[in-house]
């Protein structure tokens, strides 16, 4: 009678228990945590087993290849009404990585990155599950203190005794913001005023450059059509002399000419450009210098091998990726700067008042999300860190002296093999066959106007002799018959 009562009698009976019911389930956590937690447990042990184990035993495959149409059915991507049972997302779960490319086996050779260090692997997933954002202290104090800890290391190694600097998310942000804060710092005005307020500026970079250079350009209305490219020599370093030629061919077309970009560590060629000779030219002009070092950044780590980088402490910024040479694990890309002014800070800024409020009851100095285009800004400084506490500064040199023993090593095993050249323009071929085959990955490209050839990237410190003795002797076999 009671419950009679209650009951609204304009609505059916079931609406009335199915609210009362929701009401009842506000009073209650939304998620099973016990469920979640058996879950979690048979997901990290399948990571384990099948990602870290077999993507890392040489006699399993890189990838189970498998063409677009195919692997949309094996997969069954589509998104439904109803959750699936634990055991058919742990099965998914398989199928993901059975079906993904192994970038930590030995004989992933395709891109720049690869291999997996189990520290840094352990960063990522703790960096993942505190699902923090680095904008300011008071939400990512640990990581806040850690970061600049990491940058103020990565600074000293290029010669640099204070500075600034962030994480970004890639090389190409990294590249892009050098390029803002050299337009910032020759024109401050251009933060409200915008482009109009500018005469037509001039950016200088190699021709074997990162394509990045013309997408920062594009981004921030420099335009393509005003990134001058400077020549370079058949190692594929920029020759300073034609930087000079074209520095003056720029301003007499009447353009502002304010950023210059130094590579070391080409993408094709791996070329280091001779950065102490450019800093030279962008004295006598007062040009910003930019360095890219994404790719042979960590070079500065080995003794036997920092001479590469010579005359880098003259820049005024550096972009550095240490997931790649270093294997720390995507993304770590550190954006360095030598000023010490704030203007990364004046650069970027916007003042949100919801998070970088000015009565903070702590030093403000420790938010440093302002210096960032960004708002919610992923931890990359974790796993760095944890990587670098493991192995030491000796570890890591260890780590580049190794990569660059293979390399000298690979390329004196193909002066010795028949019918191997710089060239080898049935590239494609050989390469859809590893793929299908699954046995190795390594990628190819042409390289100005000679046919494509494969670009072999030897970092992981898995590989060993075998795997790259293997590495020839695959693209013979693969190739035999072409």
């Amino acid at each position: 009678e009671n419950i009679a009562c209650c009951l609204d009698l304009q609505r059916p009976a079931w609406e009335v228990w199915e609210t009362m019911a929701e009401k009842d389930a506000l009073l209650y956590p939304g998620l099973d945590n016990v469920a979640g937690e058996e879950f979690l447990q048979e997901a990290f042990q399948i990571m384990l087993e099948e990602g870290v184990r077999k993507g890392m035993d040489v006699s399993e495959k890189v990838c189970d290849w498998k063409e677009p149409e195919e692997l949309k059915q094996i997969l069954d991507l589509d998104l439904k009404n109803n959750g699936e049972p634990q055991e058919r997302l742990l099965e998914r779960c398989r199928d993901v990585i059975r079906y993904s490319v192994k970038t930590c086996h030995p004989r992933f050779f395709n891109q720049l990155f690869s291999g997996l260090d189990p520290h840094a692997l352990a960063g990522r997933m703790i960096t993942e599950m505190l699902n923090t954002s680095q904008y300011t202290y008071e939400i990512a104090p640990v990581f806040v203190l850690m970061e600049e800890v990491v940058l103020k290391k990565l600074r000293e190694l290029i010669g640099w005794e204070s500075g600034d600097g962030i994480f970004c998310p890639g090389g190409s942000i990294s590249n892009m913001y050098a390029m803002n804060v050299a337009r910032y710092h020759c024109f401050p005005d251009c933060k409200q005023k915008g482009n109009w307020a500018l005469p037509r500026l001039a950016v200088f970079t190699s021709k074997e450059c990162h394509y990045s250079i013309w997408k920062g350009a594009a981004f921030l209305g420099i335009g393509t059509d005003n990134v001058y490219l400077v020549a370079v020599d058949e190692k594929g370093k920029m020759i300073p002399a034609d930087l000079e030629k074209q520095i003056n061919q720029a301003k007499s077309e009447g353009a502002f000419p304010f950023f210059v970009n130094a590579t070391c560590g080409t993408t094709v060629l791996g070329a280091f450009d001779p950065v102490a000779e450019i800093a030279e030219v962008c004295a006598r002009h007062r040009l910003w210098l930019h360095v890219d070092a994404a790719w042979g950044g960590s070079a500065l780590l080995s003794q036997q091998h920092r001479h590469l980088l010579d005359g880098i402490e003259r820049a005024d910024s550096v972009a550095w990726n240490p997931h790649k040479m270093l294997m720390t694990g995507l993304q770590c890309s550190a954006f360095l700067l030598q000023d010490t002014s704030g203007l990364l800070q004046r650069c970027h800024c916007a003042k949100a008042t919801y998070l970088f409020q000015t009565d903070k009851f702590y030093d403000m100095a420790y938010d440093r999300g302002d210096q960032t285009i960004q708002c919610g800004r992923k931890v990359d400084c974790l796993k760095l860190w944890l990587m670098w506490k493991a192995n030491g500064t000796k570890g890591l040199e260890k780590r580049v002296d190794r990569a660059f023993a293979f390399t000298r090593y690979l390329a004196d095993e193909i002066k010795k093999r028949e019918g191997f050249q710089l060239v080898i323009e049935i590239a494609p071929a050989i390469k859809e066959r590893m793929m299908k085959n699954g046995s190795m990955m390594v990628s190819y490209q042409p390289q100005g106007n000679k046919a494509n050839f494969f670009r072999q990237v030897v970092t992981n410190p898995a590989v060993t002799r075998r795997d790259l003795d293997f590495f020839l002797d695959e693209i013979e076999r693969l190739g035999r018959d072409l």
